[in-house]
């Protein structure tokens, strides 16, 4: 039985890798992944790693060294791998897709959230304030959203916001055919989008695709939501854009430095990140802890793909979701 080493394990992760695998020997491992902890998994055959964790070229070195043959990311993303010195080493697959339904829903939840004060109301009521002022939102239908990105999860969301009435401006590098949706360069979807979602992968292209300049020109009293990767946004222009009320909101499920915070409890801690904190304390700003892909139905599927993964790695078959460097698939 091969032996795979999890990290980042979470009360979760056990409930659906421990029911759906029958064939590996699992060992969990609470600790991240990184080149410290990467001597965990020494003698193992293979590892499986989550999105935070941080597999540099020297706990690539450590993993090799140990024997491990496969990372099996249970998550779409891998820009937190170091590609180059994996390859012809260590091969890479990941879960390219479990569930675009369960970002894009979230996605249009923190929306309406954001939108109509739903967070601060529930607070409100709860301490029988039935006040309204501060609480007014506006209209959805007939505004324009701007979708940077229009893949399986872009796709979804787009549909979604059809149901709502909602017009629809798209930019991506490789267009598709949807119906009533608009394609246009970045400057006009900033310039002319009401709601600006991210819904792209982070490449050396797209990080930072938000920054500065283009805050500089987003419509004025334009919604911000990125529930994609937390480096499409520079944080620090986020904050400015905020500051001087250029945005009406943000909504974000991701953060450029989450790595050192989420999905971990830091609620009797004094966290130190400015930058965090002070997006947190805004009143037009509402961050969840990357929770978009956090449904039933798509850990299951994570669970089922990954597993699969590994069993056609160690059955000699085709990788499917293999990634590496220099891979047509990158």
């Amino acid at each position: 039985m091969k032996k795979i080493a999890f990290y980042d394990t979470k009360p979760y992760d056990k409930i659906w890798f421990g029911e759906l695998n029958t064939k590996y020997d699992i060992e969990y491992f609470e600790s991240k992944l990184n080149e410290k902890t990467a001597v965990l998994a020494n003698g193992f055959d293979g590892v499986i790693a989550f999105v935070n964790d941080e597999i540099n070229a020297k706990a690539i070195d450590v993993l090799y060294d140990g024997g491990v043959k496969v990372i099996a990311m249970r998550c779409a993303g891998y820009n937190n791998v170091d590609m180059k010195a994996a390859l012809n080493r260590i091969r890479i697959v990941r879960v390219p897709a479990y569930s675009p339904h369960a970002v894009a829903e979230h996605t249009m939840a923190l929306l309406l959230t954001l939108n109509r004060k739903i967070h601060r109301a529930y607070i409100r009521t709860r301490d029988f304030n039935f006040s309204l002022t501060g609480l007014m939102g506006f209209d959805l239908y007939g505004k324009t959203v701007g979708v940077i990105g229009t893949g399986k999860i872009g796709k979804v969301f787009i549909d979604i916001c059809k149901g709502f009435g909602m017009k629809v401006l798209a930019y991506d590098p490789y267009p598709s055919d949807i119906p009533d949706v608009k394609y246009v360069d970045l400057d006009t979807l900033l310039s002319e989008s009401d709601i600006i979602s991210l819904h792209c992968p982070l490449t050396e292209e797209t990080k930072h695709i938000l920054d500065e300049d283009a805050f500089s020109k987003i419509k004025h009293g334009a919604v911000v939501i990125n529930t994609s990767r937390g480096e499409l946004i520079d944080s620090h222009a986020l904050l400015k854009a905020l500051n001087n009320e250029t945005l009406f909101g943000a909504a974000l499920d991701v953060y450029e430095e989450e790595s050192d915070f989420f999905f971990e409890d830091f609620s009797n801690t004094i966290v130190k990140d400015d930058t965090l904190s002070l997006l947190m304390s805004r009143p037009n700003t509402i961050i969840t802890s990357h929770q978009g892909f956090f449904t039933r139905e798509a850990m299951q599927k994570i669970a089922e793909i990954t597993l699969q993964n590994l069993d056609d790695f160690f059955e000699v078959r085709k990788l499917q979701n293999e990634v590496c460097y220099r891979c047509a698939n990158l």
